[in-house]
């Protein structure tokens, strides 16, 4: 079985800037990858070469096992594209819009109107199948466009973005849509800038970074990349640091950072048992916490570490 998407080497430039620089790059059938890095690092340019709107300028790219130059057509039969912005009728309703971009499509009447009724109710739009679009709430809107895109039941499908501007309540409305394709087994390939996103749906991640992918995982092996959890702890007294670090190393052999109140220290730990560890004997030597909490490395550290000023520390 082909993957849904396979890029080798693939380049592209504009006017002599490259956008991306020998990307590799897979998407297994059924799998959502979230692709992500920072404004410039060549993700939409990535979108357009693999959904054939540009070519590389060198490289391989299949998609859906078709290469996307020689056999564009081929891969845009097995493709849906949708972008930040709905391109819906809002005058006609949710039911109309999506009947007539099946008959656009090819179906006839009858096989459009299932097409509708089946999708409508998939993406939790039934109710609102007979109310017009400009009504619709923006959360709704990306989901019927969402709806649109699987009329001709896209292998994969291409997400550019699509919760930009959404409120939460909308955003989470459209993350159950994207997890509705996944179960209809259609392969996702995602773009966002909210990393929150990317950590709830993506079965993996691949980070960009001047047009190359420079790291790829599921969120947990990407986190973990980065470093263990973080044990914070406020303690209900001041100046016991001295204590507190002595008793911490000569026990645990763990060392402590302090914030300035001389209250609050932050511990590497590598599991939860190394927290309960410092927590049990700070109590059991009378060192009481007021407060503490076991942290993980978030998305956010990753991609400064792998993009930004903390990736540039560490190659120094």
């Amino acid at each position: 079985m082909s993957d849904a998407v396979y890029a080798s080497g693939l380049r592209k430039s504009f006017r002599g800037q490259t956008a991306v620089d020998g990307l590799d790059l897979k998407v297994r059938k059924g799998e959502l990858v979230a692709l992500l890095g920072p404004n410039g690092a060549g993700k939409t340019t990535t979108i357009r070469l693999l959904s054939t709107l540009i070519e590389p300028d060198g490289g391989t790219a299949l998609v859906c096992g078709y290469d996307v130059v020689r056999s564009a057509r081929e891969v845009r039969r097995r493709i849906s594209v949708t972008g930040q912005f709905a391109a819906l009728d809002e005058g006609l309703t949710g039911l109309e819009n999506l009947i007539l971009f099946a008959r656009l499509h090819g179906q006839s009447r009858r096989e459009a109107r299932v097409t509708a009724e089946r999708l409508l109710q998939t993406f939790g739009l039934a109710d609102a199948a007979s109310r017009s679009v400009s009504g619709y709430s923006g959360g709704m809107r990306r989901r019927l466009d969402i709806a649109v895109a699987m009329i001709t039941r896209p292998e994969l499908i291409f997400l550019d973005e699509p919760t930009t501007g959404l409120d939460p309540q909308s955003r989470l409305e459209v993350w159950e849509a994207v997890r509705s394709l996944l179960r209809e087994g259609t392969a996702v390939l995602l773009t966002t800038q909210y990393l929150e996103e990317a950590d709830r749906l993506a079965d993996r991640i691949a980070v960009m970074e001047q047009g190359k992918i420079v790291a790829c995982g599921t969120p947990r092996e990407l986190k973990d990349s980065v470093g263990g959890k973080t044990l914070t702890v406020r303690m209900a007294e001041r100046n016991i640091r001295t204590q507190v670090d002595r008793l911490l190393y000569e026990r645990l052999g763990l060392a402590a950072r302090w914030d300035d109140d001389g209250l609050r220290l932050a511990i590497p730990v590598r599991e939860a048992a190394a927290a309960a560890a410092v927590i049990h004997t700070l109590v059991s030597n009378d060192m009481l916490p007021e407060h503490f909490s076991l942290n993980e490395p978030s998305l956010d550290e990753v991609l400064l570490r792998l993009t930004g000023p903390l990736r540039k520390e560490a190659a120094e």
